[in-house]
């Protein structure tokens, strides 16, 4: 059974123990963090690709494997995986998540009209993302 990180017409919102008041760019480092992968493969392609993609294209540029390759992916979604609501950027960086009807993900600063406007709207599922610490 193939599993999935994927969800339609949503919105993330930034965790309640974010520690920013405003979307921040993770830092750059000489091995990109997981942060730094996510915002990377998601800003470049806004609404460009699903959540699984991010997820399996951030293991796969870790690990040193091809991110085309089909039979690894199969064997990364044969297991369940931790979805976009425990990537960093909603927990300590400041980014909500909006998926479209098609899955597709892309970045929303929490300062932005945009992120008010995915907050408030009723036609789409609502979800925070993780707390970086229990309450």
């Amino acid at each position: 059974m193939a599993h999935t990180t994927n969800y339609r017409d949503a919105f993330i919102e930034v965790a309640e123990d974010c520690p920013t008041d405003h979307a921040v760019e993770p830092p750059a480092s000489e091995k990109p963090t997981i942060a730094a992968l996510h915002y990377r493969l998601i800003a470049e392609h806004p609404y460009g690709r699903t959540s699984d993609d991010v997820v399996f294209e951030t293991f796969a540029l870790r690990a040193g494997i091809a991110v085309d390759d089909a039979v690894e992916r199969a064997l990364f979604f044969s297991v369940g995986r931790p979805c976009l609501r425990s990537s960093p950027l909603g927990k300590r960086y400041g980014w909500g998540l909006h998926h479209d009807a098609q899955g597709r993900v892309a970045l929303v600063a929490r300062e932005s009209d945009d992120y008010a406007l995915h907050a408030a709207d009723p036609e789409i599922s609502h979800m925070r993302a993780m707390r970086s610490r229990r309450p």
